[in-house]
Formats: C-alpha cells, structure tokens, sequence
C-alpha cells in the first residue's frame, strides 16, 4: 500500500499539521517586544476572535491547555466549584480545582455520558456556587456536553461558566459571546491543527472584573495580566514565537468566512465514521460507539471492540500498516480505540484509515 503524503495520523490530538504550516515556523526569531510581533499578535488574535465567535480578545499562552485550565479555577471568585465529569479530562478539571484549594462537588457519571441537565440545574438550586466546570467535548469518550444550557444554569444560580473546549473549539459550534460563556479553552494541537503548545482562551468583562480581586490567581496564568498585555498586543511573558507564526498562517488559511465550512467537513468526518462503526457493528467486528446518539463530539469517536478483541492490539497492527490510531483513553485502553477526525483531515483521508482499521477488525475478529 501507498502511504499517502497527508492524512495518516489520526490522534484525537496532537493533531496532524500540513507541511506549509509547519514551513511557517522557519521564519527568522524576532523580539517580542517589538512592533513586528505586535503585528504578528494582532493577525493571530483577529483570527482567534473569529473562530472563538467574539468581539472580546483572545488570549493566548504559551502553555498547554492545562495551563488554562487552571487559570480558570485560579482566576474564579472564591467559593466552593461544581464539576460536571464524565470522563477523563472533565475529572482533571475537577482534580485541578481541589489542587488549587478548591471545595468540588463532583457530578460524576459513567464514561461515554453526559451529566443530565436537570442534574445539574439540582445541584446548583441546593448550594451557591462561584462556578460550574464542563467538557464541552470529552477527549477521553468522544462524548458532547451542551455547554450553552450549563452556561445558562449557572448564571441563573449565580455561577461562573468555565468550558473546557479543548476538542471542540474550531471543529464544533462554539459561540463564546452568544451563549455568554464566562471562560472558555482550547489547545492548540487539537481542532486547530496547529503544533502542541499554545492555548487560547477568551474572558467575559465579568469574569476578568472578578479575576482581578481573586486572592490566589498566581503570576503566570493571571488573566486580568493577560488582558493588560493583550491591548498592547503583546504577551505578559516571553512567548513562543515560532508558534505564532505557524498559528498566523493557519488563522490565515482559515479566513474570514472559513469557519463554518470547517465545522460542516468536521460535521461530515463524525458522520462518515458513525456509519463506519455501524457496519462494523452489524458485521460483528465492532461493539460500537462510547457516546450515545445526540450527544456525540464532532472532532473525536471513542469505538468499542467486539468481545474478546484487545482494542490496544488494533492500534498496533493499525501503527505497523502506517497509520497513527488513537487508543483508549486509561481505563479504556483494552476495551476501545479513538479515531481523531480533526483538523485539517476531510472525509477521504478519514476514509482510508478506516478502510485499513475495517482490515484490521476482519482479521482480529477471525
């Protein structure tokens, strides 16, 4: 077999990057205090601000998503924090606000579901929150929350809204000032199809108003510093340059009027693949999807292995034919795999990987 020269790495992130992307790192180092890279943070925050839907400034760190994570929680009011988990990454939401001092209460269901509206609306009619954590899109089950109505339950009760969009920003709809989300993040190396390394987030006016009278919001991810910075177009430390560059060019290929289109070839991947998994379930070589019909990620499908099938073996037999699987995440890992659909991939290249799991799953079936 051919391997093609674009569409064979298929992580729910880091993503795969096109060469001219990449190509756009090579550019010679300038100072960030300088006013080429003030230009340079003006195209990457006017591109950002499009495809986080605001008119607000998007900030962005030199850092993982993690790093804005718990920017989140550190930059919260005081008072005790609702998590919504249903799976890994919503639990780090969870694990990192009781690491920051934080009273949690955990909403907890099972992996591949999503916390039950009422659930939540109960939980914040019974005890004052400063805020409420959500995955929008949960990496780890391919499972979608819908954070507009989180973000409204709180605000009814008086709550902050803080979404984890990590695989869901750019590939899924997210509209930051429409549904008047307080907080919200992405990584770069998901959705984005950009190198790991940077985050982006973007503050409501009264998110950064109690940000600034937050006691223990530390330095390096203080987001009312981040907003100082961000109107002089700068950063509040030495970022990473070469990355901008690269975020430049994709913000760039990306365009005014490309978002949509973008969330359409994500929409149609998840699509592809829901119907991929289906025939797999019918043949008996698949057990099907983690996540349940109307609440499934458009950027990430978590597929169940047939009994007996030892989902990490498919991974590697995927690997050894040349393309990159995503394996189940933690206690996931024997039971499912994960097919990234994300980024830059459209429904052809998705289609050959799948052609070449479908081969593997006849094999392990037998």
């Amino acid at each position: 077999m051919t391997m093609p020269s674009f569409g064979t790495f298929f992580l729910p992130g880091p993503t795969e990057v096109r060469p001219e992307i990449l190509a756009a790192m090579l550019r010679p180092m300038i100072s960030h205090r300088g006013a080429e890279f003030e230009t340079l943070y003006g195209n990457c925050d006017a591109g950002l601000r499009r495809v986080f839907r605001t008119v607000r400034p998007v900030f962005i760190s030199s850092s993982s998503a993690t790093g804005l994570m718990e920017a989140a929680i550190r930059n919260a009011p005081a008072g005790p924090i609702l998590s919504l988990v249903n799976g890994a990454f919503s639990a780090r939401f969870a694990d990192i606000a009781r690491a920051c001092g934080r009273t949690v209460q955990a909403l907890e269901v099972p992996y591949g579901a999503i916390v039950p509206l009422e659930t939540a609306e109960q939980a914040l009619r019974a005890r004052r929150f400063a805020a409420v954590t959500a995955a929008h899109s949960e990496t780890s089950t391919g499972a979608a929350q819908d954070v507009q109505v989180i973000a409204e339950l709180a605000h009814a009760n008086g709550a902050f809204s803080l979404i984890d969009s990590v695989s869901g920003m750019g590939g899924m709809p997210v509209e930051t000032d429409g549904w008047a989300l307080d907080f919200v993040f992405t990584g770069s190396q998901k959705a984005l199809a950009l190198p790991p390394g940077l985050a982006f987030c973007c503050a409501s006016d009264r998110f950064l108003a109690a940000a600034t009278d937050a006691p223990a919001r530390g330095r390096y991810f203080d987001i009312a510093e981040f907003a100082q910075y961000a109107a002089k177009q700068q950063t509040p430390n030495t970022p990473a340059v070469s990355l901008f560059f690269a975020l430049e060019a994709q913000m760039a290929a990306i365009g005014p009027t490309g978002l949509e289109c973008r969330w359409a070839r994500h929409a149609a991947m998840s699509a592809h693949t829901h119907a991929w998994v289906e025939h797999q379930r019918q043949a008996g070589r698949a057990e099907g999807i983690l996540a349940p019909p109307g609440a499934r990620s458009a950027t990430v499908t978590v597929v169940k292995t047939a009994a007996g099938v030892d989902a990490r073996s498919v991974v590697d037999a995927v690997a050894r034919r040349g393309f990159t699987l995503g394996g189940g995440y933690g206690k996931l890992a024997a039971t499912s795999f994960r097919v990234g659909h994300m980024g830059d991939h459209t429904v052809e290249t998705v289609a050959r990987l799948l052609e070449v799991v479908g081969e593997v799953l006849a094999t392990a079936g037998a």
